[in-house]
Order: structure tokens, then sequence, then C-alpha cells
């Protein structure tokens, strides 16, 4: 008799945006059952453990790091008196510097800022901008003109509005599941749903509260270190699986179907700067979201893959911390060594959740980009024009997260 060949077809694991603890302690302890996975060590060079003020568990950091500055009611005039005086000069708002907007005196705290977001806890809230005050472009500038004492350059978030080529460098992070945009959302930023750990794109990532859920919606964050510390300790594969290439999903970009890179990236100490790890990834990507579901002709991630996109988001979860996010706040994280996550929420009529977001880099402090991401950061970064830069007044779902393209595909 001829024998009959047989062929294994990859398939995605079982696996959802929204982690199952379930499905996750089976796939651990089959994984562990049927695998040789305690032979395999940390990559060469990783180190056993991180010894940094980027190590912290939550309730352990609430003890010993004050991380919200209060705004005076001097420091509140002087943001105004900037404001004032960028209006008077009649630029477009991709103007905004701290040429432009001067702060003589909170300039010298917001570098600080930015030394504690580089080489600190990693993390910093800015309370005290009575929201109410101004207008939607008023907060919009007093927002920008903040943040470019912090971090000067602006990192592209989409590349169209309104139907044309655009540089966009702020976003709105709304509910919008409610109105006509409902069935191409694909990403959870846009809804009231609970969102997973993940990062966002580039150095660092800011949030501006200008009103805060009826109910819910609490931002946490954790510290990638101290999550890699523990998977150091105890599961040295799964560093070693972070460290390798995966394949993340471009859905439906015609020129380019699916990214690869790995998630988590080593660079060793230098004359002018520590040992880092630096955690790049979103959980959806890999999994699909709402109108976005993961491309079914691209390669799927492995079983491996799956547990330690589990493994991050629970001990995310394990050692994060809260913020007690108000109207008026500004946040400021590493997003390069903390990453975040949102709890559900509910609006109402009279009070709704709306965040404006900047994607950051400070290039005095910058860290040393690693090399598979330096296309990208280029494209964040790269050739900024003032003239180019656009604001939008009202909230919109940004191109990648915007599944009308794929669905029409």
């Amino acid at each position: 008799m001829g024998s009959i060949a047989t062929e294994t077809i990859a398939r995605q694991p079982d696996i959802d945006y929204k982690p199952d603890f379930q499905k996750y302690q089976t796939r651990t302890k089959a994984r562990l059952q049927n695998e040789s996975l305690g032979q395999i060590g940390l990559p060469p060079g990783f180190p056993q453990q991180l010894v940094s003020d980027l190590v912290w568990e939550g309730e352990e950091l609430k003890e010993k790091y004050d991380w919200t500055y209060v705004l005076s009611e001097s420091e509140v005039e002087e943001l105004e008196q900037a404001l004032r005086h960028f209006k008077s000069s009649e630029k477009p708002l991709g103007y905004i510097s701290q040429e432009t907007f001067p702060l003589p005196t909170l300039h010298d705290v917001l570098r600080d800022v930015s030394r504690e977001l580089h080489s600190g806890h990693g993390f910093k809230v800015i309370r005290g901008l009575p929201v109410e005050r101004y207008s939607r472009e008023d907060n919009i500038i007093i927002y920008t003109g903040l943040a470019s004492h912090i971090s000067r350059l602006r990192g592209r978030q989409d590349t169209r509005y309104d139907g044309r080529p655009a540089s966009v460098v702020l976003a709105h992070i709304k509910d919008l599941s409610t109105g006509h945009e409902k069935e191409h959302i694909g990403s959870p930023a846009y809804t009231t749903d609970k969102q997973v750990y993940h990062t966002d794109i580039g150095d660092i990532v800011s949030l501006f509260a200008l009103s805060t859920a009826a109910e819910g919606g609490k931002s946490r964050l954790a510290s990638s270190w101290r999550v890699y510390n523990e998977l150091a300790a105890t599961r040295p594969d799964l560093i070693k699986t972070l460290s390798e290439d995966w394949v993340a999903d471009n859905f439906g970009d015609p020129k380019k179907a699916y990214t690869t890179k790995p998630l988590l990236f080593y660079q060793p100490s230098t004359a002018e700067s520590p040992e880092r790890v630096i955690l790049q990834y979103a959980r959806r990507t890999f999994t699909g979201f709402g109108a976005l579901p993961r491309s079914r002709d691209i390669p799927p991630i492995t079983e491996a893959q799956a547990e330690a996109l589990d493994a991050i988001h629970f001990l995310g979860e394990r050692f994060n911390i809260g913020l007690d996010f108000r109207q008026g706040d500004v946040q400021f994280v590493n997003n390069l060594a903390i990453f975040h996550a949102r709890d559900g929420f509910t609006d109402s009529a009279e009070q709704q959740r709306h965040l404006l977001r900047l994607w950051l880099r400070d290039p005095e402090n910058a860290w040393e980009t690693p090399e598979q991401l330096k296309a990208k950061w280029t494209q964040l970064y790269g050739d900024a024009n003032p003239d180019d830069e656009v604001f939008p007044p009202e909230p919109y779902v940004r191109s990648a997260s915007n599944g009308t393209e794929k669905s029409a595909s």
C-alpha cells in the first residue's frame, strides 16, 4: 500500500482580545507537561534581574512615591499667560513649542517631570487645570504647550483626516460606539469596554482628561520591568518567546499584510545609559478586536506566544497601580517601560469620559530606539512640519482602528 502524506495546518490558538484566566491556566499546564520548557534559559545577554526605580509594584509604590504634581494658582495663571501669548501670534497650532508657549517658572518643574519619566518611576500626573474655564481649542493649546516643555516632539497618530492625507498629532479617546461609526470600531479605545494591558506607540504617551466617566474607567499602570523580573525568575522561556519575532496583523493593509518583529528588546548598558528592556505591543494586533478581527490569510501566532500574551497581562494586573484620574489631570507615562490598561466604564447624558492624547519624544532624555522599531519611529517623529500638524477638535475613529476599509476589501 502507498503511504498517505499528512499535512499539519498551523491554526490560530484559542485566544481572544479579552484574556481568559482559565484558558491561560489550562494552556500553561499543558505546555509545562508536554514541552521541555525548564531547559530553556534567558536569551544570551538578557539580565537575570533589572534593578531600577522603574521596577515597582503598585501596592508598595503608593507608600513611597508621590506621582501627582498639583498646579498652584500662580502656575495656572502662567499657563493662561502663555495661552494668550501663543494666540496673539496667530500661528497654526503646529507651532506650539517651548519658545512660543513660554513658561518661565513651570519650565524647570516640567523638565524634572521628563527626567522622572525617563530615569525615575516612569509616570507622573499634573493636576489642577480648570478645564471648564476654557474653550476646546484653548484646552488643546494649553495641553500641547505644557507637554512641549516635557517632550518637544509630537508623534503622528494618523496620516489621514477628513478624507485627506494629514499629519494628525492629537487624538480623542472617547466612546463612539453609540454613533454612526459603531460598526467600524476596531479598537476598545472608542468603546466603554475594558482595555487590557498594552503599550501605545512611541516614547511617551500622555492623556489629558477633559471629563471623566459617570462610573468606572480607572486608568491602570504596571511596570513591564517588574513583569520582566518575574518571568526571568520563573519562566525564562517566555522571555525568549517575547524576544523572538511575532506576526502582528496590519488589518488589511494592501502594501503589507503583517509586520514581523519582537515584542521585547534588550539594550545592554553603555557609558551613557544603564541596561534596559523595552516592551512594545498591542494585544489586538494578535487577536483582533471588533470590526478588525485577526486576518485569516496571515501566519497565526503560536501556543507559546498565546501563553506569553496572557502571562504579561495577568502579571500586569497583579502588579498594577490604579490612578485616580480626575477632570483636568494630565498623565505622562514612559511607554517603553510602563504598560497600561483601563477599566470598563459607564457614561451618562450629563457626564461622558473624554480624553485627549499625545505621543511624545524628548530628544534630550530619550532612550535609544531599538533597530527593529526605528522605521516606525521615523514615521512618528520624522520630518515634522508645523504647518502640516493637525489637531482635530472633535473625536473620530483614527484610520488604524477603523474597520471600514477592511470590511470593504
